[in-house]
């Protein structure tokens, strides 16, 4: 199998905290950088305020909470967007390092016009465009776009539902992107496949969930309720293989 160039450089790990503990876990195995959610089960959504703060007190690597007002399509209606640029200035007041953010059109074009205004309040933070880039019409044309809107980097899964199936999509992007703007996979990035899309991608940045659930402590639950009060949160050994594979790379010293 053909394989990209590779050249010994440093190679980012960003990963999913859904909850505070996950924080603490990622700075202490090695992650480079949070992406602060709510609501797993679909997919992320913008963490409160006073998660936010607590995780800025907590936590010294890069944070960037997602800014994502509800599940489903990423088509916002005006209070949405409101409600949106909002969050974004109260993450630069807290001193995150960045945020995390996606609007599209009805036809599946990138929202330049309101991402610019989002853009435009995140100040000096840098700005990750998320996967609803995996939804637009065109990726080339949305990768220039967003290129002009001046984020820095994409969050993708190549257009497909993971990465195994969108990587010769996301060995594109990354050689059309060059080193205007970073092309991080993610969905699906784990111990298992994270050297073969190093190698194929040619991507010097990844995006994890590197995720595990937590029975729930609680002595006492009602049977009568019927659910499960399972919690996500990141496994630790699975992010420390992650950084030292990724460090293998960038050393070198991978077989």
């Amino acid at each position: 199998m053909e394989h990209a160039s590779l050249t010994s450089t440093f190679m980012e790990l960003e990963v999913i905290a859904f909850d505070l503990a996950s924080c603490r876990i990622a700075q202490d195995n090695g992650a480079n950088r949070i992406e602060l959610c709510a609501n797993p089960h679909e997919g992320g959504t913008t963490p409160s305020y006073g998660v936010i703060a607590t995780a800025r007190e907590s936590t010294s690597i890069q944070l960037f909470p997602i800014i994502r007002p509800r599940g489903g399509d990423f088509l916002y209606t005006r209070a949405e967007f409101e409600s949106m640029a909002t969050d974004i200035r109260q993450c630069a007041q807290l001193g995150c390092d960045g945020v995390v953010i996606g609007m599209l059109r009805k036809d599946g074009r990138v929202d330049v016009d309101r991402c610019a205004e989002l853009v435009g309040h995140a100040g000096g933070m840098e700005v990750t465009f998320h996967r609803a880039f995996d939804r637009v019409s065109d990726p080339i044309t949305a990768l220039e776009e967003i290129i002009e809107l001046g984020c820095s980097r994409i969050l993708t899964s190549g257009l497909r539902p993971n990465v195994d199936l969108g990587k010769t999509m996301l060995r594109t992007l990354v050689e059309a992107a060059g080193s205007r703007i970073t092309i991080m996979p993610g969905s699906g990035v784990r111990v298992g496949n994270i050297a073969e899309l190093v190698r194929f991608t040619g991507a010097r940045a990844f995006h994890s969930s590197a995720r595990t659930v937590h029975a729930s402590l609680m002595e006492y639950t009602n049977p009568a309720m019927d659910e499960d009060l399972q919690s996500v949160s990141l496994d630790p050994a699975e992010v420390s293989e992650l950084r030292r594979i990724l460090d293998a790379y960038a050393g070198g010293t991978a077989r």
